[in-house]
């Protein structure tokens, strides 16, 4: 298939550019700030690399491949590639793994080594001994969603002695790491055994308020939860009288509803809540933006029948074909 024309709406370097061109050497790479985008540049794409404004999509009709550069697709994008069977839509799932896993460990042993407290303590000029503190090694581990980075996670937690189970749409063979893939209609019968929670769900109707209230109350007493997926997945009132109460040890946050969360909101005085403002993945991580780019340009080939695609999502489902 021929490309012409390739904008790319992401921010890039020279070496991420030249990547893009050498995966279609005829095309004109073109880099172009959203805040200066025209419908023009849109409708004369093949190809656009990044995550393209919503009230661009109507000017999309020729468009050869959308390459998101966040791995949650919303349903704008969804809708738009079932609109238009002659365009491929690829999400960045691969690229988050190693940035978001590290970020939800790190966030993890904060709380289980009461690091939290100790930065707390600092402020104050504070020297205390906060007492016992508590290891991944040993702990019965359950991770809901095991994409890229609920992999990684779980390799991660696994190198520290952990026992981790995955959760899927459907039973699979457990990646390396991993003792057993269940499915969601496991989850009831999981929870109180798990003394870690974590999640990395995709926004769906399937998974909104998927840890409600009566969940929440499933968990074992002195459990962690940590979530990087999509803060509509939890009842953050029941997660606050849980908290509240002491019934759980520990809840790290680097997503919430909303975003950002009000400061007024309840979740932020409570003493073993972890909160950051969405920024794990991000491209904090320099190596994020490098894989979201070797993905766009195996896709680029893929277009042109040298390659196969990575992370082609279905429009049907909103995940990964």
């Amino acid at each position: 298939m021929s490309i012409q024309n390739i904008l790319v709406i992401l921010r890039a370097n020279e070496e991420q550019l030249r990547r893009l061109q050498e995966a279609a050497p005829e095309a004109h790479v073109l880099r172009q700030s959203v805040k200066t985008l025209t419908k023009e540049q849109v409708e004369q794409a093949d190809v656009i690399v990044g995550n393209l404004p919503v009230e661009f999509l109507p000017h999309t009709k020729g468009l050869k491949l959308l390459q998101l550069n966040t791995a949650g697709v919303i349903a704008p994008y969804t809708d738009m590639a079932a609109r238009q069977p002659g365009t491929v839509l690829c999400c960045a799932t691969g690229a988050y793994g190693p940035a978001v896993s590290e970020h939800m460990a790190a966030s993890l042993l904060t709380l289980m080594k009461k690091l939290h407290l100790y930065r707390d303590q600092q402020f104050q000029g504070l020297w205390a001994d906060q007492g016992n503190v508590e290891s991944p090694r040993g702990k019965q581990v359950l991770v809901l969603g095991m994409g890229d980075i609920g992999t990684h996670f779980a390799s991660l937690l696994s190198d520290m002695g952990a026992v981790v189970t995955g959760i899927r749409r459907r039973p699979s063979q457990p990646p390396a790491g991993v003792q057993r893939i269940a499915s969601m209609e496991d989850l009831d019968s999981l929870l109180p055994q798990s003394d870690i929670i974590a999640m990395v769900l995709p926004e769906t109707k399937d998974t909104m308020n998927i840890m409600n209230k009566r969940r929440i109350g499933l968990m074992k007493p002195g459990s962690y939860l940590v979530n990087a997926g999509r803060g509509s997945a939890v009842d953050q009132d029941a997660l606050v009288e849980a908290l509240e109460s002491g019934r759980l040890a520990g809840a790290a946050l680097d997503v919430t509803t909303p975003e950002p969360l009000p400061a007024e909101h309840p979740l932020w005085k409570q003493k073993n809540a972890l909160i950051t403002p969405h920024i794990s993945g991000n491209f904090h991580l320099p190596l994020t933006l490098d894989l979201i780019y070797e993905i766009a340009a195996n896709n680029i080939r893929a277009l042109q029948g040298k390659a196969e695609y990575l992370s082609r999502v279905d429009p049907q489902s909103g995940y990964r074909a």
